[in-house]
């Protein structure tokens, strides 16, 4: 029984015991040292390479993924800038067709001419500005994800970017007379200092308006092929169409009062303050009349809107402007509806107004088209009921 028990206690003895395997073994001694670690596994050494390659190689970027910074810092994703560029050079172009009784063809070219170059020298404003910007955008929450003020693009590539759209620009403007592209050129001044300006004065929005509005004077240059004898239309419709932009852009700008505080940069929002609304009204009404002057002065022999004194339907349409007095109308009440119902603090509802003038600006243009075809149809009928 004994030797029974002794052979099950050593056989408990032999299955508890690790299992041993040797690690080292010398010719010099018969001793085998023994060790309970596991050895260690080692991968493969082509597997080992192609772990490291996969980590160390990167997919690379489509053509799209990197034009998109360029496409950000040119706003192409926001196009309510170009709008308000261009439109104004729709109501200069316009005007000149009607007040020199120029085809529509020619009118429609130059609409088509403008709109590209509105869209390539709006891009290269931003580009210069965010090159001006790009330490202050870093610490302002609305602008810091910019593509300069992130890093996402550099100074350099920056340059380059603008040398491209400035290129492009030219090659728009040399479409035109050389009065014209005189005149284009000569506002670039503006465009490059306009940045500069919300640094030294509470007025950058002034400045802004001189370079924005430029294509009131260009648009009846391009048409007709000098400004001069048309100055007493030209200069009510520029001054106007800054008053226009003193109003959305000082709205625009008190979306970042609270940074630009912070960082020093000035505006008409911060000088306005709480007079904002009250200020921005006598903005709104200077601009409607002194659009009205300079529409009204677009026919020397009829200095009127609307002929009040006309004897029939067609006579009424045809003397006067009546449809641009219609949308001059609608734009006051866009005016009194944006201004009053604009919550300066609250900086979605600023962007929203902001955008919304581009509707207006598009109304103005409505009616002074309408009043273009009124007269060209009317022309036309006259004409043939000479032959």
């Amino acid at each position: 029984m004994m030797g029974l028990r002794l052979a099950g206690s050593l056989l408990n003895v032999q299955r508890a015991r690790p299992i041993l395997r040797p690690v080292a073994c010398y010719r010099k001694t018969s001793a085998v040292v023994y060790s309970t670690k596991a050895a260690p596994i080692t991968p493969s050494r082509s597997r080992q390479t192609d772990d490291d390659h996969a980590l160390n190689t990167k997919p690379k970027p489509s053509l799209l993924s990197s034009l998109k910074p360029f496409a950000e810092l040119a706003r192409i994703d926001k196009p309510t800038g170009t709008l308000l560029l261009y439109l104004p050079c729709t109501w200069s172009l316009t005007m000149a067709a009607h007040a020199n009784h120029l085809p529509p063809g020619l009118l429609a070219w130059n609409v088509f001419l403008f709109g590209t170059g509105a869209f390539i020298m709006r891009g290269a404003g931003c580009t210069i500005n965010d090159m001006w910007d790009r330490r202050l955008d870093a610490n302002v929450s609305r602008t810091r994800t910019r593509p300069l003020a992130s890093g996402a693009v550099t100074p350099f590539q920056a340059l380059v970017f603008t040398g491209v759209q400035l290129s492009a620009g030219l090659a728009v403007l040399l479409q035109l007379n050389w009065y014209s592209i005189l005149l284009g050129a000569s506002s670039l001044s503006l465009v490059v200092i306009y940045p500069l300006m919300k640094r030294i004065t509470y007025w950058p929005q002034l400045v802004l308006g001189l370079a924005f509005n430029w294509g009131a004077l260009l648009g009846w240059s391009a048409m007709v092929g000098t400004c001069s004898g048309a100055l007493n239309v030209l200069l009510p419709l520029y001054a106007g169409s800054i008053c226009w932009t003193l109003v959305y852009d000082t709205i625009y700008a008190h979306q970042d009062k609270r940074d630009d505080v912070g960082v020093g940069i000035k505006s008409t929002a911060l000088l306005f303050g709480d007079s904002t609304k009250t200020i921005l009204s006598g903005f709104s009404v200077a601009t409607l009349t002194l659009l009205a002057a300079s529409v009204r002065q677009m026919d020397h022999a009829k200095p009127y809107l609307l002929n009040t004194e006309a004897s029939t339907v067609t006579q009424f349409l045809t003397d006067g402007h009546p449809f641009f007095v219609a949308a001059l109308a609608t734009s006051a009440a866009h005016f009194f509806w944006q201004i009053q119902t604009v919550r300066l603090d609250d900086r979605a509802d600023c962007w929203s107004k902001f955008r919304s003038n581009t509707v207006l600006g598009a109304i103005i243009w409505a009616g002074l088209l309408l009043d273009y075809a009124v007269q060209v149809a009317w022309a036309d009928k006259a004409e043939t009921d000479n032959m």
